[in-house]
Parts: structure tokens; C-alpha cells; sequence
């Protein structure tokens, strides 16, 4: 057995379980949502994310609104991963969103599997109050 060969076993083990690794986490799970008017076009936002974070090379890293067309309306960047905290909820204030869009979207990001397919839909006309909370069907 040359120096070659036995060199090529442990690179496609280490191969493997950094594969297995990175892809355990799976996608990021929009749980649930939180909207408040403040007043006009003004909202503050609580997104609730679950993500099985594994450290500093795969976590949830941001969610974002979107209108129909996919136009960012509100963008919040996470800076850590939140392993030991799952689910786990941050918000975004200041957030303006046109009184003629009715429909928005949450998205969510993780640094392996970049944006999620599976959008939690928001229909802003259901708010009472100037409040509205979405819980995704899991």
C-alpha cells in the first residue's frame, strides 16, 4: 500500500462527516410571526425561527419581509448562531410597508442552505387592533 492510498480512507471519512454535518441542520423553520402597527405604514416585526445551528459555519443568519414581487421591505441580519436557543425570536422595527401591498412574506436565510423555499405568507388585512400573529402549519 503506497502513502497515496492510505491517505485517500481518512480524507473521504473526514469528507463524510463534514458532509453529514453540514447537512443536518436542514432548512430554516419560519414558526411563527408577529406584526404591530405603529402608526401609518410603520410596523415593528417578531419573527420566531427554529434552525438546528451547529456553530459559526451553519446558522439561521437573517430573515426578511418581501412583497409579491420579492422587493425587500425589512431585512434582519443575525450575527451568531443560537445553538442552544431554539426556537428563537428577533425583531425588526421601523419597518415601512406601502399601504396598497396587503400581502408580505417572511423568508429565512442560513449560511449552507441560503433561503428558505417555504415562505410563512402574511395578509396585513387580518390585523386587529394594529396586531396580527401568524403561526406557520407545520
Amino acid at each position: 500500500m503506497n502513502i497515496s492510498s492510505k491517505m485517500v480512507f481518512p480524507t473521504v471519512v473526514i469528507m463524510l462527516f463534514t458532509l453529514v454535518n453540514t447537512t443536518y441542520a436542514g432548512d430554516v423553520q419560519i414558526l411563527a410571526a408577529d406584526f404591530y402597527n405603529n402608526g401609518g405604514q410603520t410596523w415593528s416585526v417578531n419573527i420566531t425561527l427554529k434552525h438546528d445551528d451547529t456553530g459559526w459555519k451553519h446558522f439561521a443568519d437573517n430573515w426578511r419581509i418581501v412583497d409579491n414581487k420579492g422587493n425587500i421591505l425589512g431585512d434582519r441580519v443575525l450575527m451568531h448562531p443560537h445553538v442552544s436557543e431554539q426556537p428563537f425570536t428577533r425583531g425588526l422595527g421601523n419597518v415601512k410597508i406601502p399601504e396598497n401591498i396587503k400581502t408580505v412574506y417572511i423568508e429565512a436565510h442560513d449560511k449552507v442552505h441560503g433561503w428558505t423555499e417555504k415562505k410563512l405568507q402574511i395578509d396585513l388585512d387580518q390585523a386587529t387592533d394594529g396586531h396580527l400573529t401568524v403561526t406557520a402549519i407545520q
